[in-house]
């Protein structure tokens, strides 16, 4: 494919192309296909030359560490779905059950290198989706959730010039893909809009910002993440000062509307409906605002503020409430509703303790837990009815926590690499495990698969036995 930005690249292994057509295939007639033993051994076969063959040619194939050969059954884990930025409801909220003892040293069941970034992997039907720069390529990966096989890459030249401040946390990708149907999206660390067949790779359209707009990324780079709803994809394009919040149609990439009331920030945002409205919820460079997902308009808004411009935490969204935070800002929430055809944004409580600056909480029923930036890192836990804090751990935990919960357990990835688990029915923070999970910085979220967890550090993308 040739557009805008330069030749996009697009690799299908042997599986990907047999699976490929039977997928699309069983789409058409409604039929579900099995591969038989003969079929897999072919696949197989087809795999082992693709990969050699690539290697041989380009030295660009992925490059796969043989760690383990206990792979978990396919058919459990490919019906665990976690589509997009923190996972189906965007809540950190996992319907897996993690086992009641953890391993002292997680075992790799299967490890790739797949580049720099702290794009989050995510998983639908069978397939995991990671979004990682291989040298100056951004590359989208589609490998089994089983064993790791790659079954089709696809990428395109993207160089970015590094702001020094963020030095440490590389030239991305940052932001997460989303899954929606047939489509997978992706958000390039400078601004680049690509919509994907999750079958073969292909791409179905693909947009780029710089005859628009000055600067096509905020100052540190692009780390928003996409969010799919019904069928259309919303995306804050732009820069710094100059940016649009767009709703694009998900099959074609054309622009339904177009919210150009400021630049985009850092963080990702949420569909929440109140009075029979669905709203997209976001912070943008300086506000907080909610827009009608239907057509654009701005239902309300909040002025919010941080120090250059790092608005980062995801929204969090509680019964009819809403939580935000910001670097050296209160934790707080507020609730949305509409009076008389007049929409207000009231706030119910604040809590200038605890500050979130990068890291998004979570919820376990009535309680949120996050990590503040203050004192080196702390954990919290606060009654999200009220704002008071429960509980706040010794200093020192990290510069950034990855959280997610499942079940009554929840789970935080430091940057440090140390997967730290909490009992949700525990008053105080007494960590029932800490496990350290590889051996580079670890940004992205780790999704769970029962007694596996996917992990994405520095380069490379593991799925660990916990349990």
């Amino acid at each position: 494919m040739r557009n805008d930005i330069g030749t996009s690249t697009r690799r299908v292994t042997g599986a990907g192309k047999a699976f490929g057509v039977m997928l699309a295939m069983a789409g058409a007639i409604g039929v579900v296909f099995a591969r038989t033993p003969s079929t897999q051994a072919a696949v197989a076969r087809a795999d082992a030359a693709q990969a050699a063959a690539a290697q041989a040619g380009t030295g660009q194939a992925v490059s796969r560490q043989a760690v383990s050969r206990q792979a978990p059954s396919g058919q459990a884990l490919s019906g665990q779905n976690w589509p997009q930025w923190r996972g189906p409801q965007r809540d950190g909220r996992s319907t897996a059950t993690i086992p009641a003892k953890l391993a002292a040293t997680p075992s790799p069941v299967w490890k790739v290198t797949v580049g720099i970034g702290h794009a989050s992997p995510v998983i639908a039907d069978g397939r995991i989706f990671v979004f990682a720069r291989q040298n100056e390529k951004e590359t989208l990966y589609a490998l089994d959730v089983a064993s790791g096989k790659t079954i089709w890459t696809e990428g395109y030249v993207a160089p970015y010039e590094l702001n020094s401040a963020a030095a440490s946390h590389g030239k991305g990708p940052k932001s997460t893909p989303v899954v929606a149907g047939t489509s997978v999206c992706t958000l390039g660390i400078s601004g680049v809009l690509s919509c994907h067949d999750t079958a073969t790779g292909r791409v179905k359209w693909r947009k780029s910002f710089e005859k628009e707009f000055k600067h096509t990324s905020p100052e540190y780079g692009v780390a928003m993440s996409p969010i799919a709803d019904g069928n259309l994809l919303f995306v804050h394009v732009g820069g710094q000062e100059q940016g649009a919040l767009r709703a694009f149609d998900l099959a074609t990439g054309a622009i339904k509307w177009s919210w150009t009331e400021d630049g985009p920030a850092y963080a990702s945002p949420v569909v929440f409906t109140v009075a029979n409205v669905r709203q997209l919820i976001t912070l943008t460079q300086r506000t907080i605002v909610g827009i009608d997902v239907a057509s654009g308009k701005t239902l309300w808004r909040l002025p919010f503020t941080t120090n250059y411009d790092q608005n980062s935490v995801t929204p969090l969204i509680y019964k009819d409430t809403i939580v935000f935070s910001g670097l050296d800002q209160e934790t707080f929430a507020v609730r949305p509703s509409n009076q008389g055809g007049t929409w207000t944004a009231e706030r119910v409580w604040a809590n200038r303790a605890q500050p979130m600056y990068m890291s998004s909480p979570v919820l376990s029923g009535d309680t949120l837990y996050g990590l503040t930036h203050r004192n080196r890192g702390q954990f919290f836990a606060m009654d999200v009815r009220t704002g008071q804090t429960l509980w706040v751990s010794p200093p020192r935990q990290g510069e950034n926590a990855a959280i997610v919960v499942a079940g009554n357990r929840v789970l935080a990835l430091t940057d440090g690499a140390e997967l730290i688990v909490l009992d949700a029915a525990q008053s105080t923070f007494s960590p029932v495990a800490r496990v350290e999970v590889a051996t580079s910085p670890t940004w992205a979220h780790p999704v769970v698969l029962g007694d596996r967890v996917l992990i994405k550090d520095e380069q490379t993308l593991a799925l660990l036995k916990i349990g």
